[in-house]
């Protein structure tokens, strides 16, 4: 992937791995992306995973030739982007590391030592000048871990975003940025919204032609359709007019009602439905769908005198990601002490903005005329409101 003339690109892509941080699928892998900025001095933009530091430090060997880099910059210390620094710091033992105060602290947990004497500690506001590139990094505390910088470099108006504006899936994989960078969003970093305004308000003084994220592609085109995605995602707006139904049915009578409900609702003339079975697919797709859509209606049976698992440790996902500002309806089975329906009010009394219809839907067992009607009314709610 070519970045410009001077800057190059020695990242790699991981095929191998199921699980990012152990818990999102990943089908499509993932990249490591690092930079190298080539001036009077010569910058390597982050390192990689650990599974992978031979192939970057070959990548970086292949870019330089007989030349040697003078500062490895370390933006963001997850192990993603870190494991490899104390093989960089092996390899060109006359190199600086540049990076936070925070991020050197981590080295010595890490790596059981900081680099004292090759430390250049940098922070908001710090300029390192490479002769005509000059990078200015701005602070982007829990974006997503508290030591987190990225930096500006001025010449070619490129912004390094560490891990803002990535997405899932390996850079040899041809797909959309948008829903891949969505669930990545709001998996891992959804719950940090105010810290995201917070850089982007900086960003806004930046005149941004490139941005170079840590995971995902080199954006270069459009920008201001990533930047106002992630304004409307970090400000938890929701992206569509769209009722999201996240369900789950233990002998299908739940589901049978979820898809009564949204052929009542598409004949009303309300097409943008979508449904999920929490039990079967992806829950950090459900996730995103979720934050996106402006209308959630939860339906689940009753489990245990509560809540189905799955529908518990979903809602539980939100909360935790400070999912807010939403219209929010239930449905509940019960046969004989339906209990769902309160149980999924209590997960989410603490969240901010939520409004309940009231026009709570239950089910004994499996639906009939009188659910019928009492679905015809909750769809009446949610399409006027």
């Amino acid at each position: 992937m070519t970045i410009s003339e001077n800057i190059k690109y020695v990242g790699v892509n991981d095929h191998n791995i199921d699980l990012f941080e152990g818990q999102f699928a990943v089908p499509n892998g993932m990249s490591y992306n690092s930079y190298i900025i080539l001036d009077e001095k010569i910058a390597v933009m982050d390192s990689v995973d650990a599974d992978f530091g031979e192939e970057w430090l070959s990548n970086i060997k292949n870019v330089l030739g007989n030349k040697t880099p003078d500062y490895l910059v370390v933006h963001h210390m997850e192990m993603d982007h870190s494991a490899n620094i104390l093989a960089f710091a092996k390899e060109f033992p006359d190199a600086k590391i540049v990076s936070s105060k925070m991020a050197f602290l981590m080295m010595k947990s890490y790596f059981g030592c900081d680099f004292a004497d090759r430390q250049t500690v940098v922070c908001e506001g710090s300029k390192l000048s490479l002769g005509k590139h000059t990078l200015t990094f701005i602070g982007a505390p829990n974006v997503h871990w508290p030591e987190v910088l990225m930096s500006y470099e001025d010449s070619e108006k490129i912004l390094f975003s560490a891990d803002g504006f990535g997405k899932f899936g390996s850079l040899d994989k041809d797909e959309d940025w948008e829903d891949e960078a969505a669930r990545y969003y709001f998996g891992i970093v959804g719950k940090f919204g105010d810290n995201v305004q917070s850089v982007l308000k900086k960003a806004e003084s930046l005149d941004i032609k490139k941005i170079c994220p840590l995971h995902g592609p080199v954006l270069d085109k459009d920008l201001h359709k990533y930047t106002e995605l992630y304004d409307i995602w970090s400000s938890y707006k929701p992206q569509f007019d769209r009722i999201f139904i996240p369900y789950t049915s233990v002998y299908g009578n739940t589901k049978k009602t979820v898809n009564e409900f949204i052929k009542i609702l598409k004949e009303k003339g309300f097409k943008n439905v979508v449904s999920m079975d929490l039990a079967r697919e992806d829950v950090y797709k459900g996730i995103e769908t979720a934050f996106r859509s402006s209308k959630i209606v939860f339906a689940s049976t009753t489990y245990n005198g509560g809540v189905f698992p799955a529908m518990r440790e979903f809602i539980e996902k939100l909360v935790e990601r400070n999912f807010k500002n939403r219209k929010v309806a239930f449905i509940e089975n019960g046969a004989w002490a339906p209990k769902a329906v309160a149980t999924m009010k209590k997960l989410l009394e603490q969240v901010q903005g939520i409004e309940f219809t009231g026009e709570d839907v239950t089910v004994k067992i499996s639906p009939d005329a009188d659910t019928h009607k009492k679905l015809e009314s909750l769809a009446d709610i949610l399409i006027k409101s």
